[in-house]
């Protein structure tokens, strides 16, 4: 069946007793607070989807290629320029029971790319724009419509926005069964359906999660009856929990506590370098930080190899400008947004007319994995220069407060091209400027619709260095690394983050997991 193709090349012991395995119990630093994969696009959220939904168009995850196969749509070809057509795989239900139809594909695409509830207007200007409707042809043809000549369909038809979500039961959530109302998302936020091997059995906001296997699953049957993740914030503690056999795996371990895990015998570590950027953000639109020399001088300030070694041992990868080897050829390691050099910070911030203001730096105690430490380094370095700082340490996100000097932030590649990363966020009118700290103008727009729209990849790569040196002359922000982040388990416990995923997915499909006699 289609998971064994697709997984083929992942070696994995047998699963107990040649069965599968009871139970799997997970220590996770965050669990979000809803769980719908049409409005969520954060890290936390992210982790926990794919058991539990299909897209359309599957990717192969054993790799960082963008090879794509057959998925909820066993086969697909264009009509026309701005037109896809998708042929239905049959025999689909939902974990409800319900089947799966073309009804609930247009539904599902409708919903975000003909958006009126708010937080799926988000989602779909900063990624879907440029698609239109879907349309139902018959129970098993549905056809996507495209604005203009798109050159990302199966990336985009890929994207967990567009995963298939049931009509009818949405629609019963709340109110007029036949209509599909705000409330009705609210409601499905908090019990969500899929067609996944897993079927959520229980949700409890910021605090616990459990999957049971599903067995109307369409491919192989997942490899545990029960899947539970429950929230320990507090790393002591989730290394605690998986010494004392509490749980089975822990998430967001950091290469100093990498020691502590390995020399217990029953226990070992998988990482790998994340497909995200840690970035450390500017409201360019505050009085404070309106200067670009003075934006300039704070980047050249900040030794970002010095940061890999002293946070990552070394394990993280620093990138000279937003760029990452998974946006294939449009993979750009030539460009040179980002430097360190002391000197140069100093000048700058002589001629930036900086008067020893407080520069404030937010950040979040534990959202990201070393995230509190590395704002403590990089205010350590801005007084080298002489600048004064200020750390406020709030949970809170605070990217929107127009109070709000700098702080840190991801980037990541919620799929495999440099829109997929850079693009979503920092378009014009994507979530950072959004939010009112970064303004585009209209050499900026040119430039971003040369990168986003040309059939041809030198045009592409083109404007995205345009763009990269728009970004370095006046930077909004400094990518600070892509950061290595681990995974502590069980030694039974066979199973390792795949390259083909976005980041910090928790895949526990067949083929993708198992547990050694």
């Amino acid at each position: 069946m289609l998971r064994n193709t697709l997984m083929a090349t992942v070696a994995l012991a047998a699963l107990v007793g040649g069965a599968h395995a009871a139970e799997l119990k997970v220590g996770a630093a965050n669990v979000p607070a809803t769980l719908d994969p049409g409005k969520d696009h954060s890290n936390s959220g992210s982790q926990f989807y794919y058991n539990s939904f299909d897209t359309l168009i599957e990717k192969d995850h054993t790799t960082g290629e963008p090879k794509f196969l057959p998925g909820l749509a066993t086969s697909w070809q264009m009509v026309d320029d701005t037109t896809m057509e998708f042929k239905l795989r049959q025999d689909v239900t939902f974990q409800n029971g319900e089947e799966m139809t073309a009804d609930d594909v247009v539904f599902s695409f409708n919903r975000m790319l003909q958006a009126t509830f708010p937080p799926y207007q988000v989602r779909s200007k900063d990624r879907l724009s440029n698609f239109e409707s879907a349309e139902k042809i018959d129970d098993y043809t549905v056809r996507v419509h495209a604005r203009r000549a798109e050159p990302l369909w199966e990336t985009l038809i890929n994207m967990q926005q567009l995963m298939i979500v049931p009509e009818d039961y949405i629609k019963a959530l709340s109110g007029d069964p036949a209509v599909a109302e705000d409330s009705d998302y609210e409601a499905f936020s908090l019990a969500p359906i899929g067609t996944g091997p897993y079927k959520i059995a229980e949700f409890v906001p910021e605090q616990r999660l459990v999957w049971e296997r599903y067995d109307g699953f369409w491919g192989d049957a997942a490899p545990f009856e029960k899947v539970t993740v429950r929230r320990i914030p507090e790393m002591a503690t989730r290394i605690t929990a998986l010494k004392n056999g509490e749980v089975d795996l822990i998430t967001n371990l950091p290469p100093d506590q990498l020691q502590l895990v390995e020399s217990d015998p029953d226990l070992k570590v998988e990482g790998m370098v994340t497909p995200l950027f840690h970035v450390l953000i500017y409201n360019t639109q505050n009085e404070t930080m309106a200067n670009p020399k003075l934006r300039q001088a704070l980047n050249y300030a900040i030794d970002r190899d010095t940061l890999n070694e002293a946070l990552w041992l070394g394990k993280a990868v620093v990138p000279s400008t937003h760029t990452m080897e998974e946006f294939g050829p449009l993979y750009m390691p030539d460009l040179e947004t980002f430097k360190y050099d002391l000197e140069k910070a100093k000048t700058l911030l002589a001629e930036s007319g900086y008067d020893g203001e407080t520069i404030r730096i937010d950040t979040s105690a534990s959202y990201y994995t070393n995230g509190l430490l590395a704002m403590q380094a990089i205010a350590e370095m801005w007084s080298q220069i002489g600048v004064k700082t200020e750390i406020n340490v709030n949970d809170a996100w605070t990217g929107g407060d127009p109070t709000m000097n700098a702080r840190n932030w991801s980037n990541p590649m919620y799929f495999a091209d440099p829109f997929g990363s850079f693009g979503v966020m920092w378009a014009p009118g994507g979530p950072a400027e959004g939010e009112g700290r970064f303004k585009t103008d209209a050499d900026y727009a040119e430039k971003w619709e040369r990168f986003r729209f040309s059939s041809k990849v030198e045009e592409r790569r083109q404007a995205y260095g345009e763009l990269m040196e728009r970004i370095k002359q006046d930077p909004p922000f400094l990518v600070l690394y892509r950061p290595y982040e681990s995974w502590g388990m069980r030694k039974d416990v066979d199973w390792a983050p795949m390259p083909g995923h976005i980041p910090y997915v928790l895949d526990f499909r067949a083929g993708s997991i198992g547990v050694q006699s």
